[in-house]
């Protein structure tokens, strides 16, 4: 199914984009004129076999973390918030609380631009920061396979819920947001250059920074597209102005 539909819009040009639960994309308010590939809800199948544990691209991130502590496999707590897919995370290499992606994967499937099938270890598929060689390629991610550490349960949930805790706590989910907008900049952290530029709670239209939380933009009601990514612009030019530092962005541009 994949390689197909794959195959037929580069063979007749017609532009495509897969995505996952959407969680980090912002989209033209005239939408996108091509072929959406959408592999949530159907194509999210887990399997584990001793510590191993083996997903299709379209699972939830969360719901791959508490299959596997149910499971008694410690390793992906930190993604038990990630509101993503599995293919996604692995395309940025997700991670919170100091684990990520690329510490737990043992290999991935992709499709690359000619439909041809590619599996790659660990080292192959290059993982850095929010980055890996299938994002930077632009190939579809198929599954994923990861090993984990036996632990228990019990232990494991509460440090999830821990974590969970803590994002409650300072992510501001109680509003419609794209999540973390800005990847952090070497040596600073992209909420605290905001906050020091004067920018928290700054608006456009209905697009403003979150006082809760500096590095998210939250939807105050009616914010169109057009006003996050022009809000996006102006953070960028004034921490660039006051700092000298480039902010680059997480959240990925569809449409625009």
């Amino acid at each position: 199914m994949g390689s197909y539909t794959f195959y037929k819009t580069k063979k007749q040009s017609v532009p495509w984009f897969v995505v996952g639960k959407g969680s980090n994309l912002l989209v033209s308010d005239e939408g996108f004129r091509g072929v959406i590939i959408s592999l949530a809800d159907n194509f999210d199948s887990i399997t584990i076999t001793d510590n191993i544990i083996r997903s299709t691209a379209g699972t939830k991130i969360i719901d791959l973390s508490f299959t596997a502590a149910r499971a008694g496999l410690s390793g992906l707590e930190f993604a038990a918030g990630i509101p993503g897919t599995v293919g996604g995370g692995l395309i940025m290499n997700a991670g919170a609380y100091g684990g990520d992606i690329s510490q737990v994967i043992t290999s991935a499937l992709c499709l690359d631009h000619d439909g041809n099938l590619i599996e790659l270890d660990r080292e192959a598929l290059e993982f850095g920061y929010r980055t890996s060689l299938p994002g930077r390629e632009g190939w579809i991610v198929l599954e994923a396979t990861f090993k984990l550490t036996p632990g228990n349960t019990e232990e494991i949930l509460a440090v999830m819920e821990d974590f969970n805790e803590k994002r409650r706590a300072k992510q501001p989910l109680e509003y419609p947001n794209a999540g973390s907008i800005f990847k952090r900049p070497v040596g600073f952290f992209a909420g605290k250059l905001i906050q020091e530029s004067g920018l928290s709670g700054v608006s456009i239209g209905g697009a403003m920074v979150s006082p809760k939380h500096n590095g998210f933009i939250i939807n105050t009601g009616n914010a169109k597209a057009a006003e996050v990514r022009e809000l996006i612009s102006l953070i960028q030019r004034t921490v660039y102005e006051e700092f000298g530092v480039k902010l680059e962005t997480e959240v990925k541009f569809l449409g625009f």
